[in-house]
């Protein structure tokens, strides 16, 4: 016994007529009136899905992969019957075509190459499922690789290879800066020293200059060169004592009433010797 029934199909759906089993056509979206039993509707949404595949697969140089992949798709309007009746489970072939894809793609690749082709295994999968799907109204829209994901002992050595590389670069960056410090202590450390011995250059010329003016001056107040002499080694021998004196150590010196005398004739002895030697130089190279 028939009766009168409202079909009703939403908007993105298209609806799929039959009547005894057999194909009539489709229904556009919004109501209809049918009988039921012998009639019946189905509704096929045309909007876009999504079916997620995980593929495990090995690389060239044999690390086993898991890979994501999220397979964008819809139902082609005009090819709803073929879409409906001619192909019994569309997302398990998907799957296959994906798992095919891959697993002759990887092997060629290390897994270092796997993570920077991804363009190029995304468009292998995407003109594979289309030429697959295509004949059967499902339009492929996109194809993303999600997750590449080794197993976990793999990707712990990755990380300690990384690792490895940081704290080599780290080094040796540290041993760039280390020289470099050293170099420029080296370079100061040098200068100071330049300029230290210019310091006492300048110094003990300050000096000779005094000890000139000052045998000037006692010459010029009557004393004889040997007085002016005896009277500077002896200017000079209580200052040296008296610098000892004022030190925070101690220091024993030989003393006596002859100890000026001594020092007098041993600084005589030592410019006559020097005077000697620059006469006869003159001598040799006159």
């Amino acid at each position: 016994m028939s009766c009168c029934c409202l079909s009703c199909i939403d908007t993105g759906s298209i609806g799929v007529v039959q009547k005894f089993g057999e194909y009539q056509g489709m229904q556009e979206p919004g109501c209809s009136c049918i009988c039921f039993p012998c009639t019946t509707v189905q509704s096929v949404s045309l909007a876009v899905n999504q079916q997620m595949c995980r593929s495990d697969c090995k690389t060239k140089d044999n690390v086993t992969v898991s890979v994501s992949t999220a397979v964008q798709y819809r139902i082609l309007k005009d090819m709803v019957k073929v879409a409906v009746f001619d192909i019994a489970s569309p997302q398990e072939q998907i799957k296959a075509e994906v798992d095919n894809v891959l697993r002759s793609t990887l092997p060629t690749m290390t897994l270092d190459e796997s993570y920077e082709a991804k363009e190029k295994m995304v468009a292998e999968i995407l003109d594979s499922v289309k030429k697959a799907m295509g004949q059967y109204g499902y339009d492929m829209i996109n194809v993303l690789i999600t997750d590449i994901q080794p197993e976990r002992s793999v990707l712990d050595a990755m990380n300690e290879i990384n690792a490895s590389r940081r704290q080599r670069e780290a080094a040796f960056e540290k041993g760039e800066a280390d020289k470099l410090l050293k170099i420029k202590a080296s370079e100061a450390d040098a200068e100071a020293k330049r300029l230290a011995g210019v310091g006492m250059a300048n110094m003990r010329a300050a000096m000779a200059q005094g000890f000139q003016d000052s045998m000037k001056f006692m010459k010029d107040s009557g004393m004889s060169e040997k007085e002016a002499m005896h009277m500077m080694i002896m200017t000079q021998y209580l200052d040296t004592l008296k610098e000892f004196a004022g030190s925070h150590g101690s220091i024993v010196v030989p003393h006596g009433p002859s100890a000026v005398a001594d020092l007098g004739s041993q600084i005589r002895e030592g410019f006559l010797t020097a005077a000697g030697q620059q006469q006869m130089k003159g001598g040799l190279f006159g």
